[in-house]
């Protein structure tokens, strides 16, 4: 058991190692002084993040890529939260089914997610448009906003609703001053998950994207193909930067591991 459990450490290990390699080689070369990408750094200099500001594509793309994270993330917690408690409350005929598919683009890969949306969306004219770029997120958005609120309502205490109900409250009142401040930390964190995603997706985003509608993420990956140099390294770091501050942000508000490991709760 101790070789079992000293294995499991070490692969833990490992992979932390391998997802942490491009922060540790991406963020030292954005520092670099020379004019061209360098790991370890050539000296030290702000020069790259200062220069981000001299390209209107970069700051275009990161003002569509905030604009749209946060109408998704917007949309996600209220079509999440609605999913979630009627899910959580209501005996729905078909409920594991239902579940198993508005949480479904946490398991279908996003390549297979992003070619299934364009062929979906071309038909209905949605494809390159702001609309269907919008919709697009807000579908692999939602789940983790169900995930995190479905959680929040596994200890839910039913009977203060019930409570309310009894004391004169209607079903909207009984909802904003009882359920939805019980719940408000998780659709808050569903809602910072959320707007994470969506402002760092590339895969779908790049089915849903026209010329005209350039995300930051986007706009990385096409500097990337062009010619790298390291105002894509500082680029790629205030990217860095903005999650890891949103996930500490989450951590703090309700726990990352929820996320992934939420179940629900039915009102039996």
């Amino acid at each position: 058991m101790k070789t079992f459990g000293g294995l499991r450490i070490a692969v833990a290990v490992l992979a932390i190692i391998y997802i942490l390699i491009p922060l540790i080689v991406v963020i030292p070369a954005s520092f670099t002084s020379a004019n061209y990408p360098s790991f370890p750094a050539d000296g030290f200099s702000l020069q790259w993040y200062t220069k981000i500001l001299e390209r209107p594509e970069f700051l275009e793309a990161f003002l569509n890529s905030a604009k749209f994270a946060a109408l998704a993330a917007l949309f996600s917690v209220i079509f999440g939260t609605l999913a979630a408690l009627g899910i959580a409350k209501y005996e729905i005929p078909g409920k594991s089914y239902i579940t198993a598919l508005l949480t479904s683009p946490l398991s279908v890969p996003q390549l297979v997610l992003g070619i299934a949306l364009l062929m979906y969306f071309t038909p209905m004219m949605l494809a390159g448009t702001s609309t269907g770029f919008l919709i697009a997120h807000i579908v692999i958005c939602i789940p983790y906003v169900m995930r995190l609120v479905l959680t929040g309502l596994s200890g839910f205490d039913y009977n203060l609703e019930r409570a309310a109900a009894i004391l004169g409250a209607n079903p909207l009142t009984v909802f904003l001053k009882v359920t939805l401040p019980l719940i408000g930390s998780a659709a808050i964190s569903g809602g910072l998950f959320a707007f994470l995603t969506s402002f760092d997706n590339v895969t779908v985003s790049l089915f849903m994207v026209s010329p005209e509608m350039r995300t930051l993420p986007i706009e990385i990956f096409s500097q990337m193909q062009d010619a790298y140099n390291p105002i894509v390294a500082s680029v790629s770091s205030v990217v860095i930067f903005i999650s890891v501050l949103l996930i500490i942000i989450l951590e703090k508000i309700q726990g990352v591991g929820k996320v992934f490991g939420g179940s629900h709760h039915t009102n039996g």
